[in-house]
């Protein structure tokens, strides 16, 4: 199979698991708290980074147990829904404010902070198995590494452009107060898949 080929099946496969995934969600949230070139380079070095992991393991990684997996995903976001919410309940700061932090953070700590989230929420990851199984199979894990993250680049362009909008139009607070539901019900859709 040539690389283009290989690249291409790997973007449409990706595009589709990612779209209505967690990371959608979690690139979403991160849009809307900072500045959108920092969010953006912080998940696309993660994204990278499991990329490279999932290509190099290639198969290996779906023979991992399930359960461990699914049971560590569950944590994390059940750990991330509290948090959000939590913070949602906290009293409004003034808008003036809200704005004067996010532009006061320095580009890589918001870069680091949001490199952190991204890699810790994609282990395990649809997209993170997907990729491995690709690459066994096809053959060409370069090609395949190439595809998958470009289609997590674009799945988080997509975000970044949307909460850079809404951060605009609707309360940072209700955004988290959501994201915080949403990623309670990840955290409940992994313990689902854990008792499978």
């Amino acid at each position: 199979m040539t690389f283009l080929a290989a690249a291409a099946i790997a973007f449409g496969v990706i595009v589709l698991v990612e779209l209505p995934d967690k990371t959608l969600v979690a690139t979403l949230v991160l849009s809307t708290r900072y500045r959108p070139r920092p969010v953006l380079v912080g998940v696309a070095a993660a994204f990278a980074l499991q990329c490279a992991i999932a290509v190099t393991a290639g198969s290996v990684i779906t023979l991992l147990p399930r359960r461990a997996v699914e049971a560590v995903v569950a944590a994390l976001f059940a750990i991330g829904a509290v948090l959000l919410i939590r913070e949602s309940l906290e009293p409004d700061d003034d808008d003036v404010e809200l704005a004067e932090h996010r532009e006061s953070r320095p580009f890589w700590r918001i870069v680091l902070t949001c490199f952190g989230v991204l890699f810790a929420a994609e282990w395990g990851d649809a997209s993170q198995l997907a990729t491995a199984s690709l690459a066994a199979r096809i053959g060409n894990p370069f090609a395949v590494g190439v595809g998958a993250f470009t289609a997590l680049v674009v799945v988080a362009g997509l975000a970044v452009f949307i909460g850079a909008k809404l951060r605009s139009r609707i309360r940072p607070k209700l955004i988290q107060r959501c994201a915080g539901f949403a990623f309670a019900g990840f955290a409940a859709f992994a313990l689902v898949q854990l008792a499978f």
